[in-house]
């Protein structure tokens, strides 16, 4: 086989010439790849995934990019990001048969760029590059979950829920400092596999080893020492005895809330209320319910009692409103918020001129005493911020049933008469690191999310979910009660460990003794958020223009040299 010399602005390497046979042999390992990528996290054929998988998934990755033209790489970037999200989010499409396609899509369409820009890392930054590309993935990894699609399944540090030892140092770093440590060494492994592969693997790993000792022994370091650290976190934390032990009652009733109509809503409220009473002979401190376990609007029709002429309806909002204002405890429940955009009542064709926010309401006493509006929507589920610059993605997804909350725009921290203070991010809020840093640093002792992922009939689906949750509470070292309709109900430690799941898609209760550390320290994370993400994406932002910039310079001056 013909082989050509290509410059690699620190050595010559031997590139086996391009074909089709190649072509089909890259595309075949990324599919594989993306397979064995999904395995890491729950997914439909682990349960719980095999975390260790993604510490290797991504080695071939590395080496097809260093392998391929920068147009390969592009179109293989698209491609393994459709592939994985199909593979990892296939429950998807359960939700809506546009959301199976979207998702990937977009997903894809973000890997594209990221594998530009570790090709070019790899083309313009030398034998180091494979440091520099693993920063770039985790520059890419927070800026994809940053702007309006922000999506952060599918990270590689969630993959690591169940490895506790190792995910210590997000009290820190975040998720941050955990993916660069998963990232870099693949990143050097497939740099090497790709030349030995072109080399016909008589490139032996032992001098690339002693080139490559310092940044390799300053990794061992970095790892050795997140390794002590969990230890010692884990250790402290296992011994550290709560400041308060507050007893909740979680109620999961089974049901999927985007189901209404007058016959869902009573029917489901009867089951609340029945599996209430009977958490209550339990003697708990609270009882909590998932969000918008309540449909019908308590604002809304305690407003507007005859707005919507269902009268049933209002009459319901009544009964439940006069039982939680009955409870002996305080109780916790998911319910829209409906009320007035502007002053004017109706629209021009006579509807109501009506907003709704996914709002959480606290019983306490007899009285609704606060409310929290959910802040950070699902994008093109609960918000769309694009109708007239597209106008036709807009109309398609209005034509799809989808409906839109206003967002809202604090984060509340409740206070029960107990003294015990919390926050309720609800649902898909607990993926995003900030959110629940804001939530804590504003006062909360305690997180006590509610979700409604019953929509999606997965196992797996509830499982990811429950494992990116895992993170927030090792993120601010604070404890988080998970109380959905249907999985996975779950209590989860400073320390990420999750403890007594309910069995999904069953209907019952569950007492949670739940461990409230009232302390006013925070970590570091919480008082500085994803600050390390930010110095990864100004490296990589520095790194690339530093490398481009060379390559411009070279360009340039072989350019007058040949004249």
């Amino acid at each position: 086989m013909k082989v050509i010399d290509l410059t690699d602005s620190s050595h010559i390497i031997q590139v086996k010439k391009r074909n089709l046979k190649t072509v089909i042999l890259e595309v075949v390992v990324l599919i594989g790849a993306a397979l064995v990528y999904s395995m890491a996290f729950p997914g439909f054929i682990f349960k719980n995934g095999i975390g260790f998988l993604a510490l290797v998934a991504l080695i071939p990755v590395f080496a097809i990019i260093r392998n391929a033209p920068i147009g390969a790489c592009m179109g293989y970037g698209f491609f393994f990001g459709f592939v994985f999200y199909l593979f990892f989010n296939y429950w998807l499409a359960t939700f809506h048969a546009l959301a199976i396609i979207l998702v990937p899509f977009i997903k894809a369409t973000e890997m594209l760029m990221l594998f530009l820009a570790l090709k070019l890392c790899d083309k313009w930054l030398g034998s180091k590059s494979y440091i520099a590309q693993a920063a770039c993935w985790v520059a890419y990894a927070f800026l994809s979950q940053s702007w309006f699609a922000g999506y952060p399944y599918g990270t590689i540090a969630y993959a690591l829920y169940r490895y506790r030892v190792l995910i210590q140092i997000a009290d820190f770093s975040g998720i941050w400092g955990i993916t660069f440590l998963m990232v870099l060494p693949q990143a050097f492994v497939g740099k090497w596999l790709c030349d030995a592969y072109n080399e016909g693997f008589h490139l032996p790993i032992v001098p690339v080893l002693k080139k490559e000792i310092l940044p390799l022994a300053m990794y061992g370091l970095l790892v050795l020492a997140s390794i002590v650290y969990g230890i010692v976190m884990l250790s402290f934390w296992n011994n550290q005895a709560p400041d308060i032990t507050w007893r909740i009652a979680a109620v999961q009733h089974n049901a999927d809330s985007w189901k209404g109509g007058y016959p869902t809503y009573k029917r489901n409220f009867n089951n609340l209320r029945k599996m209430t009473y009977e958490a209550l002979l339990e003697d708990p401190d609270m009882v909590i319910w998932s969000e918008t376990a309540f449909v019908p609007s308590v604002a809304w029709h305690t407003e507007y009692p005859n707005a919507d002429d269902y009268y049933d309806t209002a009459g319901l909002v009544d009964e439940f409103v006069n039982f939680g204002k009955s409870l002996p405890v305080p109780l916790l429940t998911g319910n829209p918020e409906g009320v007035l955009d502007g002053d004017k009542p109706y629209n021009e064709d006579g509807s109501w001129n009506r907003k709704d926010y996914n709002t959480v309401i606290f019983f306490e006493d007899g009285e609704i005493k606060q409310t929290y509006r959910k802040q950070h929507l699902v994008p093109f589920t609960e918000h769309f911020p694009y109708e007239k610059q597209m106008p036709w993605l807009y109309n398609i997804l209005l034509a799809n049933d989808y409906n839109w909350w206003e967002k809202g725009t604090e984060s509340v921290v409740f206070q029960t008469e107990q003294g015990v203070r919390f926050s309720t991010p609800i649902c898909f809020e607990d993926v995003f690191g900030y959110l629940n840093a804001d939530f804590v640093k504003n006062g909360a002792d305690l997180i006590l999310n509610m979700t409604n992922d019953s929509w999606s009939g997965s196992v797996a689906a509830e499982m990811q979910h429950a494992a990116i949750a895992v993170f927030r509470s090792v993120e601010n070292r604070r404890t988080t009660l998970r109380a959905t309709n249907s999985g996975i109900s779950c209590m989860i430690t400073p320390t990420g460990r999750i403890e007594d799941p309910m069995a999904p898609f069953k209907m019952y209760w569950h007492i949670y003794e739940v461990p409230v550390f009232t302390s006013d320290d925070h970590t570091f994370y919480t008082d500085n958020g994803d600050v390390f993400a930010w110095v990864f994406v100004w490296i990589t932002a520095g790194l690339l223009a530093l490398g481009g910039g060379m390559a411009l310079y070279s360009f340039i001056a072989e350019k007058r040299r040949k004249k």
